[in-house]
């Protein structure tokens, strides 16, 4: 029997890391810039908090750890791997004018490549006969719940029993669709993404705003690398462990429309189809397993396919968007 209590959580918690990179990929998308290597910066972000946690476990007994260092040095050390990322991939597209595309999945393959050497690095640290790191003391920060989760019986645990870290995946997503749509730092960046001559025209700086709106965007895909290891992982670090969630991410962008409310609903849906394959009965053929995996892709071909032949203004993507801004030729 389909046991819906037990699949909404795992849903979520699938999802938490699709809606951090989604987010952060609509922002970026938003200013004009397409941004492939948003899988590479959730792995960078991941790493760094793991190594900001790694250092903090050695130098500090676990029965001594404080909270507010257990949790902020890892937040702080994946926010930095990631923007670090996003100011090279601005770098090399807004002041350099390299392709967008070849860029991005340049930075995802740099990522990846950043992520398994400084994980492997660690493994050999530790003396692990396992190819992982296991940081217990202070992913368990990370995952503690709402003290009053567990006496709210289903709804607790389909709405209260999450880490800090999924709410904040929340309240990122409302507070930056609330920026694009009613502030007027979100007109400016959208009109940047629309249009970046007359944007300029107009007097807005828009190298700025693609910097600021890139940086920010990869700071917050990075917390979903840092969600990932910390929280739905158990603090459990494994090279090449996090699969296509980045790309799926990139996905989710397209299925909901460039909204980022839109896309904390989605991101649980699209944990959902992640993990369905686990509650089909299939029997012993693997085969109908791995067409279960496709479901995601498939529902975002039908998506993209819906919105191309409906062509709504609203539901196109920035018109600059992967193009590169030559101010000389206004």
């Amino acid at each position: 029997m389909f046991d819906l209590v037990s699949f909404i959580p795992r849903a979520v918690m699938q999802g938490i890391p699709l809606l951090y990179g989604s987010t952060g990929e609509i922002l970026t998308e938003k200013s004009g810039n397409l941004n492939l290597g948003i899988p590479g910066v959730m792995y960078v972000g991941g790493i760094c908090g793991v190594i900001g946690s790694f250092f903090y476990e050695q130098a500090v007994p676990a029965a001594e750890m404080n909270a507010f260092l257990a949790i902020g040095i890892p937040m702080v050390c994946s926010l930095l791997g990631s923007l670090l990322m996003g100011l090279l991939y601005c770098l090399l597209t807004v002041t350099l004018r390299a392709n967008q595309n070849v860029t991005g999945l340049a930075l995802t393959t740099f990522g990846v490549g950043v992520g398994n050497f400084f994980g492997g690095s660690l493994i050999k640290l530790t003396g692990s006969e396992v190819p992982s790191i296991a940081l217990s003391a202070t992913s368990s920060y990370f995952m503690k719940s709402l003290p009053f989760a567990d006496s709210c019986g289903w709804f607790g645990k389909v709405f209260l029993s999450y880490g800090f870290l999924a709410y904040l995946a929340v309240i990122i997503a409302i507070v930056s669709s609330y920026v694009l749509k009613r502030t007027r730092v979100g007109l400016q960046l959208r009109a940047v993404g629309e249009s970046p001559a007359t944007a300029d025209a107009a007097g807005i700086n828009v190298s700025r705003y693609k910097y600021v709106a890139t940086c920010v965007g990869s700071m917050i895909a990075g917390l979903g690398g840092l969600y990932y290891v910390m929280d739905y992982a158990t603090g459990v670090w494994s090279n090449n462990a996090f699969g296509d969630r980045g790309w799926l991410a990139i996905a989710l962008v397209i299925f909901t429309i460039w909204r980022p409310n839109v896309s904390i609903l989605a991101s649980i849906l699209f944990g959902g189809f992640y993990i369905l394959y686990l509650y089909i009965p299939s029997g012993l053929d693997l085969s109908v397993k791995e067409l279960y995996k496709m479901i995601p892709y498939v529902v975002t071909l039908v998506v993209l396919i819906v919105v191309s032949m409906r062509k709504k203004r609203e539901d196109q993507p920035p018109a600059s968007l992967g193009l590169p801004y030559f101010r000389e030729d206004r």
